[in-house]
């Protein structure tokens, strides 16, 4: 187990040196004048200098490179070039908001996916079934700001049962904060629940005919110890590769349900750096989001890992 997950941190390091050096580039291709484009039109030449020469734009390209690495390295992006806040002060307020969104979709979606497919695949081909395949492939296809936009329409526009902005005031009780986020965690979850479901109905129902489960039921193991022990532990490996992807998803794919909310997660940071032009910003909530999805999928592999050892035995090989 040490020597495997040594293998994946380095995989790891490569990878967000990759991502940071792809950024950097794109960020540095793109045309246009970073003073300029900050301080507006307005702005005297010299303004424009004086600025461009204190954020570093000015210098050769292999320096600014050099700072960039330097800087995810140690953690330090600066300060936001459209205020004077340190940009980890920034995204870190924004980080905590998007992990309590996204803990509180994750903990309704994965026990509620895994739950409906272990339900469907153990009545395959009925009409329970088909009716969990066919709601999750519906919900799945359709996108979440789309159902973000609906359920405030008809929940909080048409009804009053919910609040429009996801914000919660400052000195909100854990229930009260619960009301104001649970819209936007619905939109992901009716999202999301079709993926788990189906990944865990498919994974389930290949186990139940496998010849490890004919062997434990022949043993006189009961329906529920063949089930937990035997099945989901080799069912579930899928399931757990799609919740760790959509993890990462969940902090920084989930800009539109952001924004019908007015909730100010990283996801809508990200798009006001945009505007603004705010590259320090811009660039580290990417970084941010990839180290996000580079820790959740290890996570991932370690428990498949953990449930079934064989994975273990491949690598070795």
């Amino acid at each position: 187990m040490a020597r495997y997950l040594l293998k994946r941190l380095l995989l790891a390091i490569v990878t967000l040196w990759i991502l940071a050096t792809i950024v950097f580039v794109i960020v540095n291709v793109l045309p246009g004048n970073v003073g300029r484009q900050v301080l507006g039109g307005f702005a005297s030449e010299q303004s424009v200098k004086d600025f461009n020469h204190r954020i570093g734009t000015d210098k050769p390209l292999l320096v600014q490179y050099g700072r960039a690495m330097r800087n995810l390295f140690t953690l330090d992006f600066g300060k936001s070039y459209s205020s004077t806040a340190r940009v980890t002060t920034i995204l870190g307020k924004d980080l905590f908001r998007s992990m309590k969104l996204a803990v509180m979709a994750l903990l309704i979606t994965v026990p509620l996916g895994i739950l409906a497919g272990r339900f469907a695949a153990r009545r395959k081909d009925r009409l329970a079934d088909r009716a969990i395949v066919m709601t999750g492939l519906a919900t799945s296809s359709i996108p979440e700001f789309v159902t973000a936009a609906l359920l405030s329409y008809l929940l909080c526009i048409k009804f009053h049962l919910f609040h429009v902005y996801a914000d919660p005031p400052d000195g909100t009780s854990v229930i009260g904060q619960f009301r104001y986020l649970f819209l936007p965690a619905m939109a992901m979850v009716i999202v999301y629940f079709g993926y788990i479901a189906r990944m865990t109905r498919a994974g389930v129902a290949n186990s139940l005919e496998s010849d490890y489960t004919r062997t434990a039921t022949m043993k006189g193991l009961s329906n529920t110890r063949v089930m937990n022990r035997h099945i989901m532990r080799n069912a579930l490996a899928p399931t757990i590769t799609v919740i760790g992807v959509q993890v990462g998803y969940l902090f920084g794919g989930i800009v539109g349900v952001e924004k019908v909310f007015n909730y100010h997660g990283i996801g809508l940071e990200m798009l006001t750096a945009i505007k603004n032009h705010d590259i320090p910003v811009l660039q580290a909530a990417v970084l941010v989001i990839g180290i996000i999805y580079m820790l959740s999928t290890l996570v991932a592999d370690l428990l498949i890992a953990y449930l079934n050892p064989r994975v273990l035995m491949e690598v070795k090989r």
